[in-house]
């Protein structure tokens, strides 16, 4: 999800220097698009920009508390510049949790000066949270949540510039990374970690995962340390997430090239090296060093251990023996977050966003039909990925991806699947992130970042990435929110229509498609739309992780920050604002909706410990002062 690392540029920004995408230089091709985005912004984004125009029959569909003329419960409050998080009068917030928190008795509070050793990192909430899911086991309160990256300079602090220097530094940064699953409980001091739970778990870079679908045993997914393709260790880059039906951790993983180098130069086969290229893998990687301390990272020594990672990953909360599974029918991807839902007839939907610029939007249907209480073993194994063609007219199809559209295996759909949705001409996207499903609605939503490449080059496969449709502005800054409606309210159909519900953007700097659209105004600036789930009233709650200096075409949006919409009005509100430097991101309210947790990720102020503290990626919990609903 994050557009940061722990290097000083973006994961796209790092792609784009190390495979460079050419420029597009034909005139009367620029002029066809502007043209073409003239009348687009005429007519087909007006449709979609102001009231939020929604399908025959929807408004009946949603409860009587999303129709009222006020659906918000709080007072809209104004931007922030500052190092911590504010929220609404009559609302409180509270630290539920921070990188170093120890989940277990005997492990130390984190040290300041050495930011605790690489023994401990695995029994301790992670770095830089990101997507999380709440459940109840057994009648205990568990959250599992995300840890997407380390901040090298940080987490290292007395290796020079943050840069592994052993295996021991390495290992660190390795355990800090991946998952974590905890139980937590309410007492009179607010919510707290229960140490010692039995749920308590980390997963990190190297748990034992189990590898199924598609991919599994493919000849592409063998190492010799797995010489059957259907082990592996570690879930990697751990962004959005997501939650079945049947109580299961969906953990999404997105920038895992960056894990890998190569300590020599190796030839790879065609089909590899043009994978390596398509996802980003370089020879030096992204300074984590890995594959200089850790042979299983060095693509000149294992050249299919990267096909291991770029999968969703099921978890288990309620059994911490359980062993992870790589769900390779889905698709490997940068994937940001897996958006479930069931279809009318019982099938299980899962939507997939890869998020790097002119990278596609995904969907994935079962082949088999969810029965509450029956076998869910192989539902995310067996089924038909797709991948989602946007038109101009406000309608979409989703197209499958087979081996005779793609002229590939289906074990090389699901390891290659940026190839294969290139191969059947796929919209290419401004990043999509999360999606987000409405359970009132039969409706979906994705989040498109941002894409300063619109209009002027092509993506990682050389595809155009021409203005028009849900990504209508050049050089996007801004981002917006796709909203789709499945064809007869089915979100395993074929086909759909979409319309715009956001066009983030900056009124008081631009009096053009920058200025956003009409539900933009002064008082709720934001751009790069990122994170976003819908809350059981149908309200969405948008979490951003743009530019926050507050200056030039970003003046007056402050630090990124959640605001909440209304799909009926259009209307959105903001709701909280995070510490400088932070992105706001992940989700969940409890079992009772009466307490929201909000992650707060890479903190650029000593967050939440203040001044001479080390920054800390936290999870904070917030609560009306009266303890009403919060969604």
């Amino acid at each position: 999800m994050s557009d940061k690392t722990h290097t000083r540029l973006s994961a796209d920004d790092w792609d784009e220097i190390n495979f460079p995408r050419p420029k597009e230089n034909d005139f009367d091709r620029v002029v066809e698009r502007a043209i073409s985005r003239r009348g687009f912004l005429s007519g087909a984004l007006a449709f979609g920009s102001g009231a939020a125009v929604m399908s025959a029959g929807l408004l009946d569909a949603i409860p009587a508390l999303a129709q009222q003329s006020d659906r918000f419960a709080f007072k809209p409050i104004p931007i922030a510049t500052d190092g911590t998080v504010h929220v609404p009068e009559g609302y409180t917030w509270k630290v539920l949790a921070s990188w170093g928190d120890p989940l277990f008795s005997g492990v130390p509070d984190l040290d300041q000066e050495t930011a605790g050793s690489a023994d401990d990192a695995d029994k301790i909430f992670g770095e830089n949270t990101d997507g999380m899911e709440f459940f109840v086991v057994d009648g205990k309160q568990v959250i599992a949540v995300n840890h997407e990256y380390t901040n090298n300079d940080i987490n290292l602090p007395n290796a020079p510039e943050g840069i592994p220097q052993n295996a021991e530094d390495v290992r660190k940064l390795q355990n800090l990374q991946g998952v974590t699953v905890m139980e937590v409980a309410e007492g009179p001091d607010g919510w707290s970690i229960v140490k010692d739970s039995p749920l308590n778990r980390r997963i990190t870079h190297n748990t034992p995962m189990k590898i199924s679908g598609p991919a599994a045993g493919h000849d592409l997914m063998k190492t010799d340390a797995d010489p059957t393709g259907t082990e592996s260790l570690g879930t990697f880059n751990n962004c959005g997430a997501g939650k079945t039906p049947w109580g299961t951790y969906l953990t999404c993983e997105e920038n895992f090239n960056g894990y890998f180098g190569a300590t020599e130069e190796v030839e790879q086969p065609e089909q590899v090296a043009a994978g390596y290229e398509r996802y980003g893998l370089s020879k030096d990687g992204w300074d984590y060093e890995y594959h200089k301390f850790d042979e299983r990272f060095d693509t000149s020594k294992t050249p299919n251990e990267p096909h291991r990672a770029g999968w969703i990953v099921e978890i288990d909360p309620s059994d911490p023996e359980s062993v992870p599974v790589k769900r390779t029918a889905l698709g490997r991807i940068k994937h940001e977050n897996a958006a479930v839902t069931v279809a009318p007839d019982g099938r299980v939907v899962v939507y997939l966003g890869d998020d790097e610029r002119g990278e596609f939007l995904y969907k994935f249907v079962s082949r088999d039909v969810y029965v509450p209480g029956g076998d869910t073993s192989t539902l995310l194994d067996e089924g038909q990925l797709y991948v989602a063609k946007f038109n101009d007219d406000m309608t979409g199809e989703w197209v499958a991806l087979t081996p005779d559209a793609t002229d590939m295996s289906e074990p090389e759909i699901a390891i290659f699947s940026r190839i294969a949705a290139s191969k059947v001409g796929a919209t290419t996207m401004d990043r999509p992130e999360w999606v987000a499903v409405s359970p009132v609605a039969a409706e979906a939503y994705c989040a498109l970042t941002n894409n300063k490449n619109r209009g002027l080059k092509t993506n990682a496969g050389g595809d155009e990435q021409p203005v028009g449709g849900p990504n209508p502005r050049e050089a996007n800054n801004y981002g917006q929110i796709v909203r789709w409606r499945p064809d007869g309210g089915n979100h395993a159909a074929d086909a759909f229509q979409w319309d715009l519900y956001v066009m983030a953007g900056n009124p008081t700097v631009h009096d053009d498609a920058y200025a956003g659209s009409e539900n933009i105004n002064e008082g709720n600036l934001f751009n790069s739309p990122d994170g976003m789930v819908i809350d059981s009233s149908g309200l969405v709650w948008i979490q951003t992780d743009g530019d926050d200096s507050n200056e030039g075409d970003f003046a007056g949006q402050g630090n990124n920050q959640m605001l909440a919409g209304d799909p009926v009005t259009g209307r959105i509100e903001r709701f909280l604002t995070g510490p400088n430097g932070s992105e706001v991101t992940g989700l969940c309210w409890s079992a009772d909706r009466r307490s929201m947790f909000v992650g707060i990720q890479h903190p650029g102020a000593p967050f939440p410990d203040g001044e001479g503290k080390l920054p800390r990626s936290s999870i904070i919990v917030i609560k009306r002062d009266d303890n009403a609903y919060l969604g």
